[in-house]
């Protein structure tokens, strides 16, 4: 609950971002696609010796301009993602050793909603602008698959009862905190071609966390980098970059 408690804290910042108009105001709406890859862990504890799990990322992207105050561009911006999460087991101490197919690998389909303060430096329109984006996202897993492989680093104090591999997703809402930086190359005409990367910290685990439970901690960590297009459906008119 400590840790859901830090949601609505970043709502309230985000909203303060949206609203305040100390600077000069804007009212810039754009809106477009975005895609790109993530690379994925989950944080298991007892630990799972794990690799990167390489997955797809693709939305929908909308972001209002509020306020430009001093050289800050103030903006809230949120998404609408479908992305692929989950885990991808690294060879340890198993005596089968490595097979043909590989290691053990789980698949967690997500639809995941990013709410983001973004605050920008730079040109607004017709150059380059560096970016910040923090805030909070929620998302549902949607679904889970498999792929069958070696199956690694069963925890010692898990002989005996349900691992990793046996244990379906029991918590399909989750909820964390990400941020990242990114570049906004525009256009005078209003196109804007992005490149960011963030990192995502869930707050919420996948399994469950009480001490009947196998594990303690089983929540996504996960690495971004994505591509987006974004047009201007709306904007603020006579400004100075």
């Amino acid at each position: 609950m400590k840790r859901f408690a830090l949601i609505p804290l970043f709502l309230f910042l985000i909203l303060n971002v949206s609203k305040a108009q100390v600077g000069e105001p804007r009212t810039d709406f754009a809106i477009g696609a975005n895609g790109g890859v993530v690379m994925n862990t989950v944080s298991f504890k007892p630990s799972v010796k794990q690799a990167m799990k390489i997955g797809p990322c693709v939305g929908l992207t909308a972001r209002y301009t509020c306020e430009k105050y001093f050289s800050l561009i103030c903006a809230f911006q949120g998404e609408v993602n479908y992305s692929q999460a989950g885990w991808k087991e690294s060879p340890g101490s198993s005596a089968s050793g490595e097979t043909e197919g590989g290691a053990y690998q789980r698949t967690l389909h997500y639809i995941q909603v990013p709410l983001l303060a973004n605050l920008g430096y730079g040109r607004e329109r017709g150059g380059v602008k560096g970016f910040l984006v923090l805030g909070p996202q929620l998302g549902f897993c949607i679904g889970e698959t498999t792929k069958e492989g070696a199956r690694y680093n069963v925890p010692q104090e898990l002989v005996g009862g349900k691992d990793q591999h046996e244990l379906s997703v029991k918590k399909k809402f989750e909820y964390g905190i990400t941020g990242g930086l990114g570049m906004d190359v525009s256009t005078k005409s209003g196109h804007h071609f992005i490149i960011e990367g963030r990192y995502f910290y869930a707050l919420s685990d996948i399994f469950g966390n009480s001490k009947q439970d196998a594990f303690s901690r089983s929540a996504n960590g996960t690495i971004i980098a994505k591509v987006a297009y974004l047009f201007d459906i709306k904007r603020t008119k006579k400004i100075e970059n």
